[in-house]
């Protein structure tokens, strides 16, 4: 074992001058193709067929098996490899996948035929320009928004992805480049962010790099070689045409976070609106969802969670899936906006003192 390791370290550094990776097995074989990596106590190597000898004929099953198996993965134990010659390139670069895929504005969002694991990191590298009536969009896109994109608050005509054919999953901005962890295991979708695309041509080419998972290759669940095309797969650029659902619920007065139960979707549309009042301390007496004038000593030092809301005001948070809270927002008596992040809904007041509240209000959530 630790001849074929420094034997491998020396070629690796040598260079081979060789069309592929050698193998040379000890029974007289020699297999050609790409050294993937070393797991399991065993080389893993994707064999190409036309650089493959085996003999012209043959009864022994483990030659006709491993015939058979020509151009897929296979796996060599140190015991049956004699030497290995590397085409001179860094074994490490072995463990990374790269693929390279065009995305222009088309109905449906260009399916990469990349699956991706959850914690798995991806890196982006995308070029090219999108030409949308007199405006030419680049990868990061243009200064302003898109209110009919999938991602409204984002840069119009930027290169976005999503994990997965739910349209509720979702969207990550990715602009010319980036790198991101997949929060969930599913196939890669791209396209870029802008609601119409009748008067758009061009497009970006965009490379795709991530780490080459050899467990799975281990077990035959290589994404590549299971569907490279990603033919069969959609994912539609249209709003997700859902039933609105409706919920009432009661935020007292001492409320500091009121969880309403609903899990919301970054884009997502939502209104909220709120009747009845509350006690916001013992001088400001009763006041509204919009709470009292934004005056005191809370609105001049911000400890408030808002500050420029009144005291009392109904306002919101998301907390996240990773448990933490996004920066509260005034909801007010009413207010109709689109999610900012994933995450449960959670309502309170807007307060620096809990203690001489009272009062409720009634709070109805559209979404």
């Amino acid at each position: 074992m630790r001849k074929i390791i420094l034997a491998l370290i020396f070629v690796v550094a040598a260079a081979s001058l060789a069309a592929a990776d050698t193998i040379y097995l000890r029974d007289g074989r020699t297999v050609r193709g790409t050294l993937l990596g070393f797991i399991n106590g065993r080389f893993v190597v994707r064999v190409e067929n036309r650089y493959t000898t085996y003999p012209n004929a043959t009864t022994d099953p483990n030659v006709a098996r491993n015939r058979a198996n020509e151009g897929e993965i296979q796996y060599f134990r140190p015991n049956e490899v004699d030497r290995i010659e590397i085409d001179g390139r860094a074994l490490d670069d072995a463990r990374f996948e790269t693929k390279t895929v065009q995305v222009g504005l088309d109905p449906n969002w260009v399916d990469t035929g990349v699956d991706l694991r959850r914690s798995e990191h991806v890196q982006i590298n995308a070029t090219g320009v999108i030409t949308a009536g007199r405006t030419r969009i680049t990868p990061d896109g243009v200064q302003r928004t898109d209110p009919s994109a999938p991602l409204p608050n984002g840069k119009e005509g930027e290169l976005i992805g999503a994990i997965g054919d739910d349209p509720r999953a979702p969207i990550i901005e990715l602009g010319a480049n980036r790198e991101f962890i997949a929060d969930r295991d599913g196939r890669l979708y791209l396209t870029a962010n802008r609601g119409s695309y009748s008067d758009a041509r061009g497009g970006f080419s965009v490379q795709i790099r991530r780490e080459r998972d050899l467990t799975a290759l281990d077990n035959n669940q290589d994404s590549y070689s299971r569907n490279p095309t990603g033919r069969g797969r959609s994912r539609s650029r249209q709003p997700v045409q859902t039933n609105p659902q409706e919920v009432t619920i009661t935020v007292p007065g001492t409320s500091r976070g009121t969880d309403t139960g609903i899990d919301v979707h970054a884009g997502d549309p939502i209104t909220i609106t709120a009747t009845g009042t509350v006690i916001a301390g013992r001088r400001l007496g009763e006041v509204g969802p919009d709470g009292a004038r934004s005056t005191g000593i809370g609105a001049i030092i911000g400890t408030r969670p808002v500050p420029t809301a009144g005291a009392g005001a109904l306002i919101a948070y998301i907390r996240t899936p990773t448990g933490q809270l996004s920066q509260a927002y005034l909801i007010g008596s009413q207010l109709t906006t689109t999610v900012p992040v994933d995450g449960r809904l959670i309502l309170a007041i807007n307060d620096d003192d809990y203690s001489d509240n009272g009062g409720s209000f009634t709070v109805r959530i559209r979404y």
